[in-house]
Protein backbone atom coordinates (compact mmCIF):
# COMPACT_ATOMS: atom_id res chain seq x y z
CA UNK A 1 0.00 0.00 0.00
CA UNK A 2 1.41 3.27 -1.08
CA UNK A 3 0.75 5.88 1.19
CA UNK A 4 -1.25 9.04 -0.06
CA UNK A 5 0.34 12.34 0.56
CA UNK A 6 0.80 13.95 3.12
CA UNK A 7 -0.84 17.14 4.36
CA UNK A 8 0.90 20.75 2.95
CA UNK A 9 2.73 21.56 5.97
CA UNK A 10 5.95 24.29 6.85
CA UNK A 11 8.09 21.41 8.49
CA UNK A 12 7.79 17.68 7.52
CA UNK A 13 9.93 17.50 10.55
CA UNK A 14 9.97 19.71 13.57
CA UNK A 15 11.66 18.02 16.71
CA UNK A 16 11.54 20.77 20.25
CA UNK A 17 13.30 20.40 22.94
CA UNK A 18 14.46 16.54 23.14
CA UNK A 19 16.88 15.35 25.62
CA UNK A 20 17.88 11.68 26.32
CA UNK A 21 20.29 10.16 28.90
CA UNK A 22 21.29 6.43 28.59
CA UNK A 23 21.28 4.31 32.32
CA UNK A 24 24.48 4.65 34.23
CA UNK A 25 25.76 7.28 31.88
CA UNK A 26 26.77 10.30 33.89
CA UNK A 27 26.10 13.01 31.00
CA UNK A 28 23.15 13.27 28.56
CA UNK A 29 24.12 11.63 25.28
CA UNK A 30 21.46 14.46 24.19
CA UNK A 31 20.18 17.59 25.80
CA UNK A 32 17.55 20.62 24.38
CA UNK A 33 17.90 19.51 21.40
CA UNK A 34 15.20 21.18 18.47
CA UNK A 35 15.27 21.00 14.96
CA UNK A 36 13.53 21.51 11.86
CA UNK A 37 12.95 20.18 8.18
CA UNK A 38 10.81 21.21 5.34
CA UNK A 39 9.83 19.95 1.68
CA UNK A 40 12.86 19.52 -0.34
CA UNK A 41 15.45 20.59 2.52
CA UNK A 42 18.46 18.67 3.29
CA UNK A 43 20.04 19.21 6.63
CA UNK A 44 22.88 18.22 7.93
CA UNK A 45 23.46 17.09 11.60
CA UNK A 46 27.30 17.14 12.04
CA UNK A 47 29.52 16.42 14.90
CA UNK A 48 32.22 14.28 16.43
CA UNK A 49 32.28 10.74 17.36
CA UNK A 50 29.89 10.49 20.37
CA UNK A 51 28.29 14.09 20.16
CA UNK A 52 25.32 12.28 20.01
CA UNK A 53 23.93 11.94 16.02
CA UNK A 54 23.08 9.00 16.21
CA UNK A 55 20.92 9.26 19.39
CA UNK A 56 19.21 11.82 17.39
CA UNK A 57 18.25 9.90 14.93
CA UNK A 58 16.82 7.42 16.64
CA UNK A 59 14.79 9.83 18.93
CA UNK A 60 13.92 10.91 15.64
CA UNK A 61 12.84 7.85 13.70
CA UNK A 62 10.89 6.98 17.26
CA UNK A 63 13.35 3.92 17.90
CA UNK A 64 14.25 5.22 21.32
CA UNK A 65 11.43 7.14 23.88
CA UNK A 66 12.76 10.63 25.20
CA UNK A 67 13.17 11.56 27.92
CA UNK A 68 11.61 14.59 27.26
CA UNK A 69 10.52 16.95 24.45
CA UNK A 70 8.59 16.37 21.24
CA UNK A 71 8.69 14.96 17.88
CA UNK A 72 6.16 16.22 14.91
CA UNK A 73 6.37 14.42 11.26
CA UNK A 74 3.98 15.89 9.00
CA UNK A 75 2.52 17.46 11.52
CA UNK A 76 1.56 14.13 13.56
CA UNK A 77 2.91 13.38 17.01
CA UNK A 78 5.61 10.67 16.84
CA UNK A 79 5.20 9.67 20.12
CA UNK A 80 1.45 10.25 20.74
CA UNK A 81 0.61 8.20 17.10
CA UNK A 82 4.11 6.26 15.95
CA UNK A 83 2.03 4.08 13.55
CA UNK A 84 0.76 7.18 11.66
CA UNK A 85 4.26 9.15 11.70
CA UNK A 86 6.47 6.51 10.84
CA UNK A 87 4.49 6.34 7.52
CA UNK A 88 6.03 9.81 6.27
CA UNK A 89 9.51 8.31 7.64
CA UNK A 90 12.29 6.37 5.79
CA UNK A 91 15.90 5.48 7.87
CA UNK A 92 18.85 4.71 6.20
CA UNK A 93 20.96 3.33 9.01
CA UNK A 94 24.82 3.59 9.72
CA UNK A 95 24.91 -0.07 9.29
CA UNK A 96 23.93 -2.04 6.84
CA UNK A 97 20.12 -3.27 7.55
CA UNK A 98 19.48 -6.46 5.06
CA UNK A 99 19.26 -9.83 4.87
CA UNK A 100 22.88 -10.94 3.60
CA UNK A 101 21.71 -14.32 2.00
CA UNK A 102 18.58 -12.80 0.27
CA UNK A 103 18.91 -10.85 -3.31
CA UNK A 104 18.34 -7.04 -3.29
CA UNK A 105 15.08 -7.55 -4.95
CA UNK A 106 14.28 -10.05 -2.53
CA UNK A 107 15.22 -7.64 0.64
CA UNK A 108 13.26 -4.58 -0.90
CA UNK A 109 10.04 -7.45 -1.53
CA UNK A 110 10.22 -8.35 2.03
CA UNK A 111 10.45 -4.66 3.40
CA UNK A 112 8.26 -3.54 0.90
CA UNK A 113 5.73 -5.90 2.15
CA UNK A 114 5.54 -5.22 5.80
CA UNK A 115 4.61 -1.69 4.21
CA UNK A 116 1.76 -3.78 3.19
CA UNK A 117 2.73 -3.16 -0.95
CA UNK A 118 1.89 -6.35 -2.66
CA UNK A 119 1.17 -8.00 -6.28
CA UNK A 120 2.21 -5.71 -9.29
CA UNK A 121 2.66 -2.79 -7.20
CA UNK A 122 5.66 -4.42 -5.08
CA UNK A 123 7.13 -5.57 -8.24
CA UNK A 124 6.96 -2.18 -9.81
CA UNK A 125 8.56 -0.72 -6.60
CA UNK A 126 11.39 -3.20 -6.17
CA UNK A 127 12.16 -2.47 -10.02
CA UNK A 128 11.88 1.31 -9.46
CA UNK A 129 13.90 1.59 -6.39
CA UNK A 130 16.68 -0.56 -7.81
CA UNK A 131 17.46 1.20 -10.96
CA UNK A 132 17.66 4.55 -8.53
CA UNK A 133 20.51 3.28 -7.22
CA UNK A 134 21.55 1.67 -9.79
CA UNK A 135 20.96 -1.63 -9.03
CA UNK A 136 18.65 -3.11 -11.79
CA UNK A 137 21.15 -5.07 -13.22
CA UNK A 138 22.41 -6.68 -9.95
CA UNK A 139 18.49 -7.17 -8.93
CA UNK A 140 18.93 -11.05 -8.69
CA UNK A 141 22.70 -10.67 -6.56
CA UNK A 142 22.97 -11.65 -2.61
CA UNK A 143 23.81 -8.77 -0.70
CA UNK A 144 26.70 -10.91 0.69
CA UNK A 145 28.22 -10.93 -2.75
CA UNK A 146 28.17 -6.98 -3.06
CA UNK A 147 30.84 -4.41 -2.56
CA UNK A 148 30.39 -2.21 0.24
CA UNK A 149 28.98 0.51 -2.59
CA UNK A 150 26.72 -1.78 -3.84
CA UNK A 151 25.15 -2.48 -0.21
CA UNK A 152 25.08 1.33 0.86
CA UNK A 153 22.79 1.86 -2.44
CA UNK A 154 20.98 -1.15 -1.70
CA UNK A 155 20.23 -0.07 1.78
CA UNK A 156 19.16 4.02 0.77
CA UNK A 157 16.85 1.82 -2.02
CA UNK A 158 15.32 0.09 0.84
CA UNK A 159 14.35 3.41 2.50
CA UNK A 160 12.74 4.72 -0.72
CA UNK A 161 10.11 1.66 -1.37
CA UNK A 162 7.42 3.14 0.44
CA UNK A 163 7.93 6.93 -1.25
CA UNK A 164 8.50 8.32 2.15
CA UNK A 165 8.24 12.13 2.76
CA UNK A 166 11.12 12.19 5.17
CA UNK A 167 14.87 10.59 5.09
CA UNK A 168 16.83 10.35 8.05
CA UNK A 169 20.45 9.11 6.45
CA UNK A 170 23.21 8.13 9.16
CA UNK A 171 26.57 8.51 7.28
CA UNK A 172 24.82 6.45 4.11
CA UNK A 173 28.45 6.98 2.66
CA UNK A 174 30.97 6.00 5.20
CA UNK A 175 32.99 3.41 3.44
CA UNK A 176 32.31 3.57 0.03
CA UNK A 177 34.19 4.02 -3.45
CA UNK A 178 33.59 7.85 -5.00
CA UNK A 179 31.83 6.49 -7.95
CA UNK A 180 29.01 5.08 -5.29
CA UNK A 181 29.21 8.02 -3.29
CA UNK A 182 28.58 10.15 -5.83
CA UNK A 183 25.85 8.23 -7.33
CA UNK A 184 24.30 8.55 -3.61
CA UNK A 185 24.83 12.03 -3.44
CA UNK A 186 23.07 12.51 -6.98
CA UNK A 187 20.20 10.71 -6.09
CA UNK A 188 19.81 12.94 -2.97
CA UNK A 189 19.76 15.93 -4.61
CA UNK A 190 17.12 14.30 -7.00
CA UNK A 191 14.90 13.16 -4.47
CA UNK A 192 15.12 16.75 -2.67
CA UNK A 193 14.16 18.29 -5.52
CA UNK A 194 10.83 16.08 -5.50
CA UNK A 195 9.83 17.77 -2.30
CA UNK A 196 11.46 15.30 -0.06
CA UNK A 197 13.25 16.49 3.08
CA UNK A 198 16.25 14.82 4.45
CA UNK A 199 18.65 14.84 8.15
CA UNK A 200 21.53 14.13 6.73
CA UNK A 201 24.67 12.97 9.61
CA UNK A 202 28.27 12.42 7.74
CA UNK A 203 31.73 12.86 8.76
CA UNK A 204 32.42 14.06 5.34
CA UNK A 205 32.61 17.82 5.49
CA UNK A 206 32.77 18.29 1.97
CA UNK A 207 29.33 16.38 1.35
CA UNK A 208 27.60 18.61 4.03
CA UNK A 209 28.71 21.39 1.97
CA UNK A 210 27.72 19.74 -1.56
CA UNK A 211 24.17 19.24 -0.93
CA UNK A 212 22.91 20.81 2.43
CA UNK A 213 20.98 23.78 2.47
CA UNK A 214 21.29 24.33 6.31
CA UNK A 215 23.47 22.21 8.86
CA UNK A 216 23.85 21.78 12.64
CA UNK A 217 27.20 21.28 14.82
CA UNK A 218 25.88 19.66 18.05
CA UNK A 219 29.06 18.28 20.63
CA UNK A 220 28.52 16.60 23.97
CA UNK A 221 24.40 16.29 23.28
CA UNK A 222 23.75 20.19 22.36
CA UNK A 223 23.34 22.17 19.33
CA UNK A 224 26.62 24.51 19.13
CA UNK A 225 25.61 26.07 15.58
CA UNK A 226 23.04 25.95 12.92
CA UNK A 227 22.31 27.65 9.55
CA UNK A 228 23.17 27.70 6.36
CA UNK A 229 27.13 26.49 5.82
CA UNK A 230 28.87 29.24 4.47
CA UNK A 231 26.80 32.17 6.15
CA UNK A 232 27.37 30.42 9.28
CA UNK A 233 31.62 29.88 8.18
CA UNK A 234 31.87 33.35 6.96
CA UNK A 235 30.04 34.73 10.78
CA UNK A 236 33.11 33.24 12.53
CA UNK A 237 36.45 34.92 12.30
CA UNK A 238 38.74 32.96 10.55
CA UNK A 239 36.68 30.50 9.51
CA UNK A 240 36.18 30.20 5.47
CA UNK A 241 34.36 26.80 5.24
CA UNK A 242 32.67 23.86 6.90
CA UNK A 243 35.53 22.39 7.38
CA UNK A 244 37.30 25.03 9.74
CA UNK A 245 34.22 25.68 10.75
CA UNK A 246 33.67 22.82 12.57
CA UNK A 247 37.45 22.53 14.19
CA UNK A 248 36.59 25.94 15.64
CA UNK A 249 33.77 24.47 17.14
CA UNK A 250 34.74 20.84 18.48
CA UNK A 251 38.47 21.43 18.56
CA UNK A 252 41.48 19.60 16.99
CA UNK A 253 41.79 17.01 19.94
CA UNK A 254 41.44 13.07 18.39
CA UNK A 255 37.89 11.84 19.67
CA UNK A 256 38.64 8.18 19.59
Amino acid sequence: MIHPEPPSLADLLRAEGLAKTYPQARTPALSSFSLSVGPGEIVGLLGPNGAGKTTAISLLAGLLAPDSGSVHICGTDLFKHPRKARKWIGLVPQRIALYPSLTAAENLSYFGSMYRISGRELKARVNACLETVGLAHSAHGRIDAFSGGMQRRANLAVALMHRPRLLFLDEPTAGVDPQSRNMILDRLAELSRSGVGMLYTTHYIEEAEKICSRIAVIDEGRTIAQGAPLELAHAHPGCSDLGQLFLQLTGKALRD
